[in-house]
């Protein structure tokens, strides 16, 4: 009796790096690579196939088993795919000059997409594309500067602004509690603290160079083109989301970065300002290393940039408390 002719399989074949495809039918995976290889000049020795989509090394068994039109990479000996991932990566690491033809397929694709997770993926590409960043005067990018205050003339004075604006709210959460202090000498000396304070704070501008790009790198919290990253909840050592935004990019990304919290990992109400009002009880401001609790309520020594969804606004309980901050405070300043 004749052995049963096994069936042909047609795939989709496409060599690394390229976009063309062929229909390549074959009975087995040692058939479809001799075929792969004539058609696509790829050598035959150690050549190989793959899954396009995740990079899945086909077996002889496992080629029996896929559906028509699996597409299929056709790798040479020392080669590897990764999925398609790969070829979003080399899009991305392209030059500028496909970025245009990028956008106006992802707003192509955008019209006819019904699927919400998708057209979210479409709408998060085009947000990130549609770049002015390199742009940095009003006149140079009008829409970036709707709704903000004609006296603004670039991006990165507004921005100097915004990070002013931020400090300017956590120096009059500071003076705000004056009130709160029952003992009238310690108050007076709250008082002078908090003027000292402000001192120091116009005399560095109000710390506005963190989100200056145009400062130099030790001072910014930016790259030089503008892209801030999230730098993770008070308790983790990064951001596990990778979270970053060009707020000099389009005005969306300003927009969304106002949202963005410059978080105390020692927290300014519940820790450090009552700490600074108790460490004054029963000393005078000369006494106290105020310094001290300036850089926990002004600088990056305690502050971090982290992005709405990694703000924890629980209690912070970092094993430094009320205590400790007191030990350090009651040392005089040098």
């Amino acid at each position: 009796m004749p052995a049963m002719r096994k069936e042909n399989k047609l795939v989709k074949l496409r060599r690394l790096g390229e976009n063309t495809k062929y229909g390549v039918a074959a009975s087995g995976l040692k058939e479809l690579v001799k075929k792969g290889c004539d058609i696509l000049q790829v050598p035959a020795k150690g050549a190989h196939a793959c899954l396009y989509e995740d990079g899945t090394v086909v077996s002889e068994a496992y080629f029996r088993t896929l559906p028509n039109d699996t597409e299929l990479v056709l790798l040479a000996k020392d080669q590897t795919w990764g999925g398609f991932v790969c070829d979003v990566g080399l899009l991305l690491g392209s030059s500028d000059r496909h970025a245009d033809l990028l956008i106006s397929s992802a707003k192509s694709l955008l019209t006819d997409e019904e699927s919400p997770k998708r057209r979210k993926i479409l709408q998060d590409l085009l947000h990130n594309l549609e770049d002015n960043s390199e742009r940095e005067a009003r006149e140079d990018d009008g829409d970036w500067f709707q709704g903000i205050d004609t006296r603004f003339k670039t991006k990165s004075a507004y921005l100097k602004y915004s990070c002013e604006s931020r400090i300017r709210g956590y120096l009059k959460e500071v003076d705000g509690y004056t009130p709160t202090i029952q003992n009238s000498k310690a108050r007076v000396e709250y008082k002078k603290v908090v003027e000292n304070m402000l001192e120091k704070l116009k005399a560095v501008k109000y710390n506005s160079c963190y989100f200056d790009r145009k400062e130099t790198e030790g001072k910014r919290l930016c790259t030089e083109q503008g892209w801030f990253s999230c730098q993770g909840a008070f308790d983790k050592k990064s951001c596990p989301a990778l979270h970053s935004i060009n707020p000099y990019g389009n005005r969306e990304s300003r927009i969304l970065f106002s949202t963005w919290n410059l978080d105390h990992m020692i927290e300014k109400k519940r820790t450090v300002i009552p700490t600074l009002a108790k460490a004054l009880q029963n000393h005078s401001s000369d006494d106290i290393n105020w310094e001290y609790f300036y850089q926990l309520l002004f600088t990056r020594e305690n502050l971090r940039l982290v992005h709405i969804v990694c703000h924890k606004k629980s209690v912070h309980d970092l094993q430094c408390d009320s205590r400790k901050i007191y030990k350090k405070a009651k040392k005089k300043k040098n």
